[in-house]
């Protein structure tokens, strides 16, 4: 069971994220950065942030907090792990050591963006994630793993945009794109942890 749960704690904590995620999402009130009279968590409307909050924009007492705070503190244990296990894939010491910083920054502090420390944390996590990310798909490019290259392709580019969508303050296409990001972050995290191996990046 112990080995078990090792070889798979990445999978089990995101699983585990995405569940609370979604449970908080139903237990949302209501209210929108564009309209606080709306009913419930509208996934084109609110973003994923607005479930922190012990008061939801409509003004009422959000029982969804406590879940969506416990969902962020699985997922950044989750990319954490990921990164670490990614680092013993790579046979380049100046990556093992980038991932491996990387890994343990996410642990120890992505769970902040569920604070009011959020838009700093965002920043951050997401610069220093993107940069984990890169020199993975650097490497991942000079591999023989012809569909990984596209998919870190695509989800570079996705987080790209979606940088830049929050960078210009276009919320409404933002609050569709947060989703499909993270959504595409979490496939690419299953996708890199399952099926590569420290072989494929001996050069």
């Amino acid at each position: 069971m112990h080995q078990l749960l090792k070889n798979h704690a990445v999978l089990i904590c995101l699983v585990i994220s995405a569940t609370l995620i979604i449970i908080a999402t139903a237990l949302y009130p209501g209210g929108t950065m564009f309209d606080k009279n709306t009913t419930g968590f509208i996934w084109n409307q609110n973003f994923i942030s607005n479930l922190f909050a012990e008061q939801a924009l409509n003004g009422q007492h959000n029982p969804a907090w406590i879940w969506a705070t416990i969902g962020v503190g699985f997922h950044s244990l989750g990319s954490g792990l990921f990164f670490i296990n990614m680092s013993k894939k790579m046979s380049d010491k100046h990556t093992v050591t980038v991932l491996k910083i990387i890994g343990y920054a996410n642990i120890s502090f992505n769970f902040l963006v569920a604070t009011s420390l959020h838009d700093i944390i965002v920043t951050i996590s997401s610069t220093v994630s993107m940069l984990g990310l890169f020199y993975i798909t650097v490497f991942i490019l000079k591999s023989k793993l012809h569909f990984l290259k596209f998919c870190c392709i695509i989800a570079m580019l996705t987080f790209y945009y979606t940088l830049f969508l929050y960078g210009s303050g276009n919320w409404v296409l933002l609050a569709i794109m947060q989703k499909v990001s993270s959504i595409g972050s979490i496939l690419l995290i299953l996708g890199l942890e399952y099926f590569t191996k420290r072989e494929d990046f001996l050069r």
